[in-house]
């Protein structure tokens, strides 16, 4: 009768080490806590203060029709946020394996997983070109090194960086948060080289030569015979606009929405004539 008890006592205590051990792990797995300056892949983690993430947010315009990626996303703070407070996707990509798992929890725990996932990947072979914001917070050298691939993205794209720029690439804004910077830099349609400008409905035709550098830019429109300068020509992502002196002394406005080979919009005379530029 003894032996028997002690036969069962020992097989509930074998019984139960399974279920101890995977009680373990999870705990193990839930208490992973990253330490702030500890090193990734070629950054340390420091996290962005929650007043700063917000202002970034805030500063590109987030809605819940953007698709926000967060370049290095640590624990997930910016993607929850973006999809906590304005409801838009979020994409996270995470190099290191143990933070894109605390991400992941982060996330669900915030209640956000129908909209937020953690990509467990390097920001220099993922695809982010789908996003229409992208934040980040890297060092110098690692914007630098994305800015080709920033540039390439769809024209609007709103980018806003931590504490760091993009070399010569100015920003369109910059932030102040708790003695923290922040920059914002709105992706330029790539309008260098010459351009046929007419409208089908008059018989204006000219010929508009545009020298761009980022989203500043300038050039030259050759009409009836005689090149003028642009006056104040500007660049908001897709949008170019810019005016000139007509033959009669007048000054005109032209405004146009670019579309890859060409460009579409209106004179800004009597008549509002519509105007379209093909690439040369």
């Amino acid at each position: 009768m003894i032996a028997s008890r002690l036969a069962f006592a020992l097989l509930a205590v074998v019984l139960a080490l399974p279920c101890a051990t995977a009680v373990d792990a999870q705990r193990s797995d839930e208490v992973y806590e990253p330490t702030p300056g500890q090193a990734g892949k070629d950054v340390v983690w420091i996290p962005t203060p929650d007043a700063l993430v917000i202002k970034m947010l805030e500063a590109v315009k987030t809605t819940r029709d953007d698709v926000v990626y967060d370049l290095g996303s640590g624990d997930g703070k910016i993607p929850i946020a973006a999809a906590k407070q304005y409801g838009a996707k979020a994409v996270g990509i995470e190099y290191n394996p143990d933070m894109a798992e605390l991400a992941r929890r982060n996330v669900k725990r915030e209640g956000v997983d129908n909209l937020v996932s953690i990509v467990t990947g390097d920001i220099f072979v993922e695809d982010f070109s789908r996003a229409t914001v992208v934040t980040m917070y890297l060092l110098p050298q690692l914007n630098i090194k994305l800015r080709p691939t920033i540039l390439k993205m769809k024209p609007g794209t709103r980018v806003t960086s931590h504490q760091f720029g993009m070399g010569e690439w100015e920003p369109d804004q910059q932030l102040k948060v708790e003695s923290r910077d922040a920059f914002v830099w709105i992706v330029p349609a790539n309008v260098a080289g010459k351009w046929t400008l007419k409208s089908d409905r008059t018989s204006f035709s000219g010929t508009l030569d545009l020298v761009q550098r980022y989203q500043r830019v300038g050039g030259t429109l050759a009409l009836g015979g005689k090149t003028r300068q642009l006056l104040s020509p500007w660049i908001d992502g897709d949008k170019l606009g810019f005016s000139f002196v007509d033959s009669d002394d007048h000054v005109l406005s032209v405004r146009l929405i670019f579309n890859g080979s060409t460009m579409t919009g209106a004179l800004s005379d009597s008549r509002n004539t519509p105007l379209t530029a093909s690439r040369r």
